[in-house]
């Protein structure tokens, strides 16, 4: 094995490690390009949270490297303080400053102390949610409570609208919790996060979905009524299931118009049971909220004719393999993976449990919604149509 100790990454280097983070590459490959193991990448990027670090530039009155090489010079040639002062245009108490810094006339070398100067400016500067104390206990509890930063940073907009201090952007938060260097808020609240990731990833990352089989007699999606489809009137839900370890699963349901959450138990998902589960749980909810349900070609609703004829509610089938024309109930069981995550055995959950989760995820406030929650929105749907 080549023991022959590796470089570090140049900046260029590292510069293009980030860009290809943000183009959503993955870690593996992106250490293939550098000839580093993917832990070596991965140690780069958790130093920054995941977050792409903004880049580094002098001020404009800061000492260069040049300056401070007529500084060397001046002292070999003994000049005075003021003498080199005046040579550079600066004022002999900058100069005077610079040398006492770096080790006096005796010992003052210009390459070491424009790299001392350097690495002392690189030092965390005070973000907004350490300044501002108030902001920070409010976003600390509301993440405790499984809000996003969008959401909170939504929902500050409206509960101060004439106060510009209580004000943080989704960005800011993120920051103060991937780079833990700040201190600002605690480690911990990360797992409140839906990822629950310990850095942030690209957009651009590549995302599987699931691919199922046909059904026959079923009805197609594009048959469903145009109120459905724009979500103008309340009762049109969304379906699937959500799975776990051991062959266990949950049925999801989603209404459209106000993004609420109904979470079913499920002792398997033989059609037969998944239907008389879904039936039972729809005859709960007042007439003006039974209109239709839209699944995926999951082969558990083989028995949708019987579903509808229980619940007088009709069935409607999306195409093969296009998840996203069922798309808020996909973004939903996205979001139930922060309380039931991949890897899960679901058996172990009761319907008490599913029903508290549910509370929780339908009291967040969503951006879609103009802020307001699912429970509220969906409240003043139905008040208002009686």
């Amino acid at each position: 094995m080549d023991q022959t100790p590796r470089r570090k990454l140049s900046l260029a280097q590292r510069e293009e490690v980030w860009q290809r983070w943000r183009a959503g590459e993955p870690l593996l490959r992106i250490g293939q390009r550098f000839g580093r193991r993917h832990s070596t990448i991965l140690f780069i990027l958790a130093k920054h949270g995941g977050i792409t670090p903004a880049p580094r530039r002098r001020a404009a009155v800061t000492l260069t490297l040049a300056e401070r090489e007529s500084i060397s010079r001046g002292i070999a040639a003994g000049w005075s303080i003021r003498a080199i002062a005046r040579q550079l245009g600066r004022a002999p108490s900058t100069v005077s400053r610079e040398v006492a810094r770096h080790g006096g006339r005796r010992r003052y070398r210009a390459t070491e102390a424009d790299r001392e100067a350097w690495a002392a400016a690189c030092r965390p500067k005070r973000c907004l949610l350490d300044r501002n104390r108030r902001l920070q206990r409010i976003v600390a509890s509301k993440l405790s409570l499984d809000w996003s930063p969008e959401q909170i940073s939504g929902w500050l907009k409206t509960e101060f609208p004439a106060d510009e201090s209580m004000r943080v952007s989704h960005e800011t938060i993120y920051r103060s919790l991937f780079i833990q260097a700040r201190g600002v808020l605690k480690k911990e609240l990360v797992r409140h996060l839906r990822s629950k990731r310990p850095l942030r990833h690209s957009r651009l990352a590549s995302r599987h979905g699931q691919t199922r089989g046909r059904l026959i007699d079923a009805v197609s999606i594009r048959e469903r009524p145009a109120e459905a489809q724009d979500r103008a009137v309340p009762g049109h839900w969304e379906g699937d299931l959500l799975s776990g370890t051991k062959n266990t699963h949950i049925a999801t349901l989603v209404e459209r118009h106000s993004r609420f959450t109904t979470l079913v138990k499920l002792p398997n998902r033989e059609t037969g049971t998944v239907v008389a589960a879904l039936a039972r749980q729809i005859r709960r909810l007042p007439a003006s909220l039974r209109r239709s349900l839209t699944w995926d070609q999951g082969k558990e609703m083989a028995m949708h004719k019987r579903f509808t004829v229980a619940t007088d509610v009709k069935v409607y089938f999306c195409d093969p393999h296009s998840p996203w024309q069922r798309g808020t109930n996909e973004n939903t069981n996205r979001l139930l993976r922060q309380y039931l995550p991949k890897g899960t055995d679901l058996s172990r959950f009761s319907q008490s449990d599913l029903d508290r989760i549910a509370r929780r995820l339908n009291q967040r406030p969503r951006e879609t919604l103009g802020f307001q929650t699912p429970a509220a929105k969906l409240q003043a749907s139905v008040a208002s149509t009686h």
